[in-house]
């Protein structure tokens, strides 16, 4: 299987995974770059899966289906263009002889999923984690709790360390601007920083990135961590005795607020 991300709107990525004749797509918003792909590639589209509800997720998902008649996955406790097959935690979406795992993700939205495919055959995990976490940051809390956007980021950060993270948007250069005024000192953020920059340079994108990467230098993964929880302290003078949420909740009013 071939992993493709497809350019959408100003910084949107739809995935693609595709054998040559079939393919799978992840949070279509806008159903033209899929085509394009398609017919370029003479490929029959075979799934959608949808991670939750917002329009630049889901904006092309009816035209796609329309067209092709290919089944569409998506959250049970969300609205997503009808018909879909709804997915809660502990399911599965079987297509193409692959099967994904789904986790329940509430915080950016209040029924988000993330779909997992595990190892297999040389093949490194797969994560669609829609907007609940980005390369260097993670989804604004729109519908959630910080306590449950915490929840869900300790269940991706759970997953093996090789897992490829397909998040939905380019924001990687901004949030690692953030991370870098969060942890000055981190090296693996300093070194993998400058990768990113060069990528970007070079017109490549910089996803998917990898889990390991993550949990050494994303300050959401990261909000346990004694400078972390030092940095966050003195920015927002939390007492020394704040909940795990509460760090949490200032953490992302910061970056809320970061320019």
């Amino acid at each position: 299987m071939t992993l493709v991300p497809l350019p959408a709107f100003a910084d949107n990525y739809i995935w693609m995974l595709q054998d040559g004749s079939n393919a799978i797509v992840v949070d279509p918003g806008d159903a033209q770059p899929v085509f394009d792909a398609l017919a370029r590639d003479k490929l029959q589209l075979a799934a959608i899966l949808v991670t939750h509800h917002h329009p630049d997720h889901t904006g092309g998902v009816a035209a796609l289906h329309a067209a092709t008649g290919a089944p569409v996955f998506g959250p049970a406790r969300e609205r997503i263009p009808q018909p879909f097959e709804p997915l809660s935690h502990g399911d599965t979406a079987k297509v193409l002889g692959l099967c994904f795992s789904v986790i329940d993700v509430p915080g950016h939205t209040a029924g988000h999923i993330a779909y997992f495919l595990p190892a297999s055959a040389g093949r490194a995990p797969l994560l669609f984690c829609g907007d609940t976490l980005f390369s260097g940051g993670c989804g604004r809390l729109f519908e959630g709790t910080p306590a449950q956007m915490l929840a869900s980021l300790d269940a991706l950060a759970a997953l093996p360390g090789d897992t490829r993270v397909c998040c939905a948007h380019e924001y990687t250069l901004a949030n690692l601007r953030f991370a870098r005024a969060v942890e000055p000192g981190n090296a693996d953020l300093t070194q993998y920083s400058a990768h990113c920059e060069s990528l970007r340079a070079q017109g490549q994108p910089t996803l998917p990135s990898q889990l390991a990467t993550e949990r050494r230098i994303n300050p959401f993964l990261r909000s346990r961590e004694a400078t972390v929880l030092r940095a966050v302290r003195e920015h927002a003078e939390l007492s020394a005795d704040a909940a795990e949420a509460e760090v949490f909740a200032a953490l992302r009013q910061w970056k809320n607020d970061f320019r």
